[in-house]
């Protein structure tokens, strides 16, 4: 009798913690196909970032050749024509500045300014997936694309809803849930959506993983006390 009624009083506790957890993650989404949702690939060309790391190549002049990374403060220190600022030039820009600093040391100075590393190129990735952290964004990289470099989802995720945090084309950050659990079963592949640079991909936890997590914390460990508090009780009676 004691057995089959603490095992309806679980079953009802389970029962109330998954309704409480099956609400949505987000109070205020941003759905998918809204403005901001959607990267759009343009042809324009690369702008340089704080952290980005630089090849300077000089055709006549290849001792002044240099690997180097651009500062917080968005500058290069380089040989004769010492600091340039390179963070928020294009490559090309770059160019045309060095060649006239060194104009006036270099009779011919041919250079050319090569991106080796693109630092802002990344995203964050957090939540129940095997490896949270910095993933770097290589091309037109998608949410499930970037899941699966951080050891995709855990058994344990909530993939109906991946939360894309990003910032909003009035510059506030918006948060963008998407169905990734629609994308693997391919009824709508259009919430794997593409990421942008500084995008945070959040995977929360599922109603089950909750449940299971304060069935342990609470549930579990307080019966344990009390039960060890009965023992000694019955002891000393």
């Amino acid at each position: 009798m004691k057995n089959s009624i603490r095992r309806a009083t679980v079953i009802i506790i389970l029962v109330f913690l998954s309704s409480c957890y099956s609400g949505p993650v987000v109070l205020n989404p941003t759905p998918v196909g809204a403005p901001g949702t959607q990267v759009v690939q343009t042809d324009q060309e690369y702008i340089i970032n704080v952290g980005d790391k630089l090849n300077l190549k000089f055709f006549y002049n290849p001792e002044l050749n240099e690997e180097i990374d651009v500062r917080p403060d968005g500058r290069i220190s380089l040989q004769l024509v010492q600091e340039v600022v390179a963070a928020g030039r294009t490559p090309a820009e770059l160019t045309k500045e060095l060649k006239e600093k060194y104009s006036s040391d270099l009779t011919n100075p041919e250079v050319t300014v090569i991106v080796r590393s693109f630092n802002a190129h990344k995203v964050f990735v957090d939540g129940e997936v095997g490896k949270p952290g910095l993933v770097g964004l290589v091309g037109s990289m998608t949410v499930l694309q970037a899941i699966a470099n951080s050891g995709g989802l855990k058994e344990t995720a909530r993939p109906n809803e991946v939360v894309i945090i990003r910032k909003g084309p009035d510059g506030k950050p918006m948060a963008i849930p998407v169905n990734l659990q629609a994308v693997i079963s391919g009824t709508d592949i259009n919430q794997d959506i593409g990421l942008a640079p500084y995008d945070i991909v959040y995977v929360p936890k599922s109603n089950i993983a909750m449940t299971d997590k304060w069935m342990d914390e609470y549930v579990t460990k307080t019966v344990g006390v009390f039960a060890s508090f009965a023992y000694w009780y019955g002891l000393f009676r």
